[in-house]
C-alpha cells in the first residue's frame, strides 16, 4: 500500500483569468492547477515554488491557503489505474509578475502540452481537475475550505 501523498497546488488569478497547465489524454485536453508532490523535509510553500518553476517556468509568491482537497483514487472514475492513490492537495493563492511569460517549465508533467490563461467565466466549459473547484472559483469564493474526497 502506498503512503498518503501531500501535494501543493497554485491558484494564480490575474485579470479575471486563471493559469492552468494544459494536458492531453485519449479523450482530448484537460487542465490542472500547477503544482505537485511534496518531498521529504520540504515545506509546502517551497514545494509549490519548485513545482511552478518546473511546470510553468515562473517563480510565484505563495500566499494563503484557499482549498484542501482529498483524493482517494478507488472512489472515482480513474479507479482502474488510481485505486491505490490517496493524496492530500493544498491549494494556495499565488501571485506572479503580471508580465512574466509562462510556458512549459524545465520539468513539465508527462501529459502536459502547455500552459494557458483561462477566463474564469469559461471554467465550466473545459475539463478541469478537480472539477469541485470550478464553481467556487467562478463564484469568487476565496475563504479557506475543506472540499473532502472529490474529483
Amino acid at each position: 500500500m502506498k503512503p498518503i501523498r501531500n501535494s501543493a497546488k497554485a491558484v494564480i488569478i490575474q485579470n479575471k483569468r486563471i493559469l492552468l497547465t494544459k494536458n492531453a489524454d485519449r479523450d482530448g485536453f484537460f487542465y490542472l492547477f500547477p503544482g505537485g508532490g511534496q518531498e521529504k523535509y520540504e515545506e509546502l510553500k517551497d514545494t509549490l515554488v519548485r513545482e511552478c518553476v518546473e511546470e510553468i517556468g515562473c517563480d510565484v509568491q505563495v500566499k494563503d491557503i484557499m482549498f484542501i482537497r482529498e483524493y482517494i483514487g478507488r472512489n472515482h472514475q480513474f479507479a482502474e489505474w488510481d485505486a491505490d492513490v490517496h493524496q492530500m492537495e493544498f491549494y494556495f493563492e499565488c501571485e506572479m509578475e503580471p508580465k512574466e511569460a509562462v510556458s512549459n517549465g524545465c520539468n513539465p508533467d508527462q501529459a502536459q502540452v502547455g500552459v494557458e490563461w483561462i477566463e474564469l467565466s469559461r471554467l465550466n466549459e473545459i475539463r478541469v481537475y478537480p472539477d469541485s473547484l470550478v464553481k467556487p472559483l467562478m463564484e469568487g469564493i476565496r475563504a479557506p475550505r475543506y472540499l473532502g474526497d472529490t474529483n
